[in-house]
């Protein structure tokens, strides 16, 4: 019986290989005469597979085997490329589509543990208080170590309402700690906006989903007839942002660029760079514009941030992103499942490349928690409260200075401080 099965299995190799060398002949037919075809690894690979197949503890099936050494050579070139099977090329579609089951959290693996790229703004995950950068070693009682990236996001899915208990290591914590989510249907919205003060416009960027430059568009329009009239300066929050699609990334750095180069792609051959270039006109209209970044910031958020900081558009302030700067391209595959391959590098329009080493802010800026100190005014004396006092000189209605920040300081000190900038900017702006 046994040598029945090796002989089926050896008849399966050797079409495997008849097939791999005939591929392997037409792949490398163009590259220089040193470079031979690797026949004894393949004939190493071949005998690992029959020895997998004939002497495992349990049976296993031809596809079963294939499919995780895919896996595996795939997942061993760089943390992004992957292989996905049907389920998961859907999953990977629903993610882009802005809605979808699940925690609401970017992850990738380090060092055999979820980390958690960045937290999506008003999900269950930035709820619970979960932080860029937070390694999660434990999901309810099982083991993080040892799962592929794919079966802990797919441990984390499920019924909207169901909790999960995550087990997280936190720079700065002495000992891990428990976290309870409770899982719901995802909705992004990818652009939020609120006037800071008349003329200071708010704008953030949860996501690069297809609509994210449209929706972007649509906040600013709002945003000027909120204001009355155009915007005096703006703040492109870019904080936590893990990033998304590279044509959405272009887009989005379009509408506050007058023309000029993006981004570029460079792939391995010389020929493989590709540019991406804004279209003439802006929507500012040339007004001052901030940008806050930290770690969380990814991919396409560092993109954008990159552009325009090269670009001399605006001015990047916070922390230093997080250096995803590859570029992945799906290749589906004949049975509906498909292939995340990374194929090239993103760089500015300067040529620095972001990957590893990310965008560095004009303007450091840590997280801080600023709170305010009660002063007694009891000791000091104003000219308004002196007895015979001039008055004023003018119209009581003049509009006066408006020096508060409406608790800004307190719950957002870096955006506080972008405010304070942009403010700054205009006034010089506006004296030249």
């Amino acid at each position: 019986m046994l040598n029945r099965t090796r002989s089926g299995l050896l008849l399966f190799i050797g079409v495997l290989i008849g097939v791999w060398l005939t591929f392997a002949h037409s792949v490398l037919a163009d590259r220089p005469k040193s470079e031979s075809v690797p026949i004894d690894e393949i004939r190493n690979f071949t005998e690992i597979l029959e020895r997998v197949k004939a002497e495992y503890v349990e049976e296993i099936d031809d596809q079963t085997l294939l499919r995780s050494a895919i896996r595996g050579m795939l997942a061993g070139l760089d943390p992004h490329s992957a292989y996905l099977d049907v389920d998961e090329f859907e999953e990977m579609q629903i993610n882009t589509s802005g809605r979808f089951g699940g925690l609401g959290i970017e992850v990738q693996m380090e060092d055999g543990f979820v980390k958690v790229v960045a937290p999506i703004d008003d999900t269950p995950a930035a709820q619970a208080g979960l932080q860029a950068g937070d390694l999660i070693i434990r999901l309810d009682d099982q083991q993080v170590k040892g799962l592929s990236l794919n079966e802990a996001v797919q441990l984390m899915r499920g019924t909207p309402g169901s909790k999960i208990k995550l087990t997280i290591v936190r720079e700065g914590r002495d000992a891990p700690f428990t976290v309870t989510v409770t899982r719901a249907v995802i909705n992004v919205q990818s652009v939020k906006r609120r006037l800071l003060e008349p003329g200071y416009g708010y704008l953030r960027v949860t996501q690069f989903r297809n609509e994210a430059a449209k929706d972007l568009r649509k906040a600013l329009a709002k945003l000027e007839k909120e204001n009355n009239g155009p915007l005096t300066g703006a703040v492109l929050d870019l904080r936590n942002n893990p990033g998304g699609l590279l044509t959405a990334a272009v887009e989005v750095a379009d509408v506050f660029l007058d023309g000029g180069l993006v981004v570029y792609t460079q792939g391995r051959e010389a020929s493989a760079r590709q540019d991406y270039y804004a279209k003439p006109g802006e929507s500012l209209d040339g007004a001052p514009l901030i940008v806050l970044v930290n770690g969380g910031s990814a991919s396409a958020s560092e993109i954008v941030a990159g552009a325009l900081q090269d670009n001399r558009r605006a001015i990047v302030m916070g922390t230093d992103t997080f250096g995803k700067g590859s570029v992945q391209t799906i290749l589906p595959l004949p049975d509906g499942d498909a292939i995340k391959l990374t194929t090239a590098r993103y760089y500015t329009p300067g040529g620095r490349s972001i990957q590893a080493e990310g965008i560095v802010p004009d303007v450091p800026l840590q997280r801080l928690k600023v709170s305010t100190v009660e002063t007694d005014s009891a000791g000091f004396v104003r000219e308004a409260d002196l007895a015979g006092r001039l008055e004023p000189d003018g119209e009581d209605d003049q509009p006066r200075r408006n020096n508060g920040d409406n608790g800004l300081v307190e719950s957002d000190y870096q955006l506080y401080e972008a405010l304070v900038l942009l403010k700054g900017l205009s006034l010089y702006q506006g004296q030249k």
